[in-house]
């Protein structure tokens, strides 16, 4: 009897253990996930863009007239005082004259010799002519004391003798005239000389000067060289008064207005800088992206706080600038989000399953989104859904497993 019960016995705990095995085996094991809350806050949405710092007031000193410029002697960096010469110009030596034109020069000084040789016989002829009416003035002023000569021939002497004195300045203004046409012939004939010495020969010359105290920003003509009028020769301004332009998509500038604050980060200093929008430029230009998109750009103009020792003239930075701010935002981590027939949705951890809830939102940032509808305040909602997750699978929160 005793034998009886206890093979009973061995055969139900031997049941048992083969149905706990079978249940063990058929149960649903859940899934461990990650879980996170929906909650409410400050939301700030910002968009990075990068930038360049530039000197508000860049003034480029460039050449007055066409010449010749001298070597600048002055490195990017130097300070200058103004009214300092920057660099000299000297007029641009005469060109080299091929044999067929110096031919036609020497005729033409030939020609010119000539002329001077005509207006001084005509002005020999002149002077001729002008003593002989005085000599015919001066007798008929003598004669007419005794009445011989009446006042009328008198007045005819006289006026004979006024256009004589016409006729010798007028051929002494030719002669005149065909020396500067000699001299003017002369100087065509001229060759290229050496235009390293200042004042030599009568040569003037034009100094360019710094219009500021300042530092020298760029030299953009260093070599001796000839340049054109309106030709940019250096620039100069001030780095301690300093700007920054970010150029921003025209769909984000529209949203940020003067006054916007903005955060400036690798710039090269280990503390974050702070700066203010001063103006959003009011044309927008076409920029090609990395991905060969073209895109509407605009250029946001900032002004920093304080600039820091060190930074200058078209460095690199990149600024965050804040779209929006929300005070009380009911906001889910960005993490939870996925795409469910076009809709967002979250998996909302409910009584240990999986839930799928729609959601609709607003703005976005780089770690939480807007909620406007679909979740409440307290929420817990499962990050980073994986492709196992449906809509009442079990779950369990991984942190609990861990503990």
């Amino acid at each position: 009897m005793k034998g009886t019960w206890s093979k009973w016995l061995f055969g139900l705990i031997a049941i048992g253990v083969i149905a706990y095995g079978a249940f063990l085996s058929l149960r649903e094991r859940p899934v461990l996930v990650d879980l996170g809350q929906v909650t409410r806050g400050q939301m700030v949405v910002f968009v990075d863009e990068e930038g360049v710092t530039r000197v508000r007031d860049v003034y480029a000193v460039s050449s007055t007239l066409a010449g010749h410029l001298d070597r600048i002697d002055l490195e990017e960096g130097d300070l200058v005082s103004k009214g300092d010469v920057i660099a000299t110009i000297h007029p641009l030596a005469p060109p080299f004259i091929d044999e067929r034109t110096r031919t036609e020069l020497e005729a033409a000084i030939e020609a010119s010799r000539a002329a001077v040789a005509l207006a001084n016989v005509e002005h020999a002829r002149a002077q001729t002519a002008l003593r002989l009416a005085q000599s015919a003035y001066d007798r008929a002023s003598q004669l007419a004391k005794t009445r011989i000569v009446s006042d009328s021939d008198l007045e005819r002497a006289y006026g004979e003798l006024q256009i004589k004195q016409a006729e010798v300045e007028s051929a002494m203004a030719g002669i005149n005239l065909r020396l500067a046409e000699l001299a003017s012939a002369q100087a065509r004939l001229a060759q290229p000389v050496d235009m390293a010495g200042t004042g030599e020969n009568g040569r003037c010359c034009v100094s360019l000067l710094a219009p500021i105290d300042g530092v020298t920003l760029a030299i953009k003509v260093r070599s001796e060289q000839a340049v054109a009028v309106g030709t940019v020769v250096a620039e100069f301004g001030r780095p301690d008064n300093l700007e920054i332009a970010v150029d921003l998509l025209s769909s984000d500038a529209v949203r940020i207005g003067p006054g916007t604050e903005a955060i400036i980060s690798d710039w090269g200093g280990d503390q974050d800088l702070h700066a203010t929008v001063r103006k959003i430029e009011p044309a927008a230009f076409t920029q090609v992206s990395a991905l060969g998109i073209e895109e509407q750009r605009v250029n946001a103009v900032l002004d920093i706080d304080e600039v820091p020792e060190g930074l200058g003239h078209g460095y690199r930075i990149v600024a965050r600038l804040a779209l929006w701010r929300g005070e009380d935002v009911l906001q889910v981590p960005i993490s939870a989000l996925y795409r469910d027939q076009g809709e967002w949705a979250v998996f909302v951890a409910e009584n240990g399953r999986a839930r799928i809830r729609s959601v609709e939102l607003g703005h976005l940032n780089d770690s939480a989104a807007q909620v406007l509808s679909g979740l409440s305040e307290g929420d817990a909602v499962i990050l980073f859904p994986s492709d196992v997750l449906a809509d009442g699978r079990v779950i369990a929160d991984r942190a609990s497993e861990g503990r």
